[in-house]
């Protein structure tokens, strides 16, 4: 079986090899960001070395039936799957995960082209009853 390490510089590979992508090293590992968005991790998980996605719905169903995978932790809820690599990488579907998980934050951005585009914040509307600054009765005269 392959080094961690030399794992660690084929899966770079795949995912830099995308466009208009970066490593940023956050919580102590590797991240792989297409803009501001990481679509791509490798990571120790109770002392066993993974990657992890992002993917759609049906691609996490079709794949947490199988035993390599589990549900990423913090990140599961929002569509993030892992993949165990401290056994044999089966690497054309880790190039096809790469490659979804890269779509998948572009089209979570609104955009298929490969450009990201950071939605607009909708206003908070003002705040009523307890902590809302009262107007005096002169100012409403």
């Amino acid at each position: 079986m392959a080094s961690q390490r030399a794992i660690l510089a084929r899966f770079r590979r795949l995912c830099l090899a995308l466009p208009d992508t970066h490593e940023k090293e956050s919580w102590g590992h590797p991240n792989f960001c297409t803009g501001k968005r990481i679509f791509a991790v490798y990571e120790v998980y109770k002392g066993r070395p993974a990657f992890a996605f992002q993917l759609s719905h049906p691609d996490q169903q079709a794949l947490l039936g199988d035993p390599r995978f589990y549900r990423t932790p913090y990140t599961g809820h929002r569509g993030w799957i892992s993949l165990w690599v401290d056994v044999p990488v089966d690497w054309p579907l880790v190039a096809g995960l790469v490659e979804r998980s890269y779509r998948t934050r572009h089209e979570l951005d609104g955009r298929a082209d490969g450009q990201t585009v950071r939605p607009r914040r909708a206003r908070r509307p003002a705040r009523k009853g307890r902590g809302a600054k009262k107007r005096s009765s002169k100012a409403r005269a």
